[in-house]
């Protein structure tokens, strides 16, 4: 019996809505996910902690075929655009494929198990998946 949920990233939020929460420049405005002691577009120190949109555009991807021992594939790794800012996620719930998978497609963000420890915690991760 799963007792809590954990989410794989600190930036991942879980919950009845899903999504994602970024570390904004208080002076420049660029997005970092993760801590971050200081801006790399600006320098400035101060950033205020901002939601992500959950639903974006699929920017740069890559078909991955190979991978390290016990890494299934292959599997879509991608740049999506969310509401002008880029998140590195893979392409889920969706067949590999040029055919499947293609620039400019719409895309929102899911969410799956990773499995549970002896303790019933699941881990939980997260991708992006075309609308239909």
């Amino acid at each position: 019996m799963t007792t809590t949920q954990v989410p794989l990233v600190d930036y991942l939020v879980l919950g009845d809505k899903p999504h994602l929460i970024a570390n904004e420049c208080t002076s420049c405005g660029a997005k970092f996910f993760d801590r971050r002691n200081a801006c790399a577009s600006c320098f400035a120190t101060d950033f205020k902690k901002v939601e992500i949109a959950t639903e974006g555009e699929v920017r740069s991807f890559t078909i991955v075929t190979f991978a390290a021992p016990g890494v299934p594939v292959p599997f879509v790794a991608a740049i999506i655009n969310c509401g002008g800012t880029s998140v590195r996620a893979n392409i889920i719930n969706c067949d590999p494929t040029p055919e499947v998978v293609s620039l400019g497609m719409k895309v929102r963000l899911a969410t799956y198990s990773l499995g549970n420890d002896d303790n019933g915690s699941e881990a939980i991760g997260f991708g992006f998946e075309p609308i239909k």
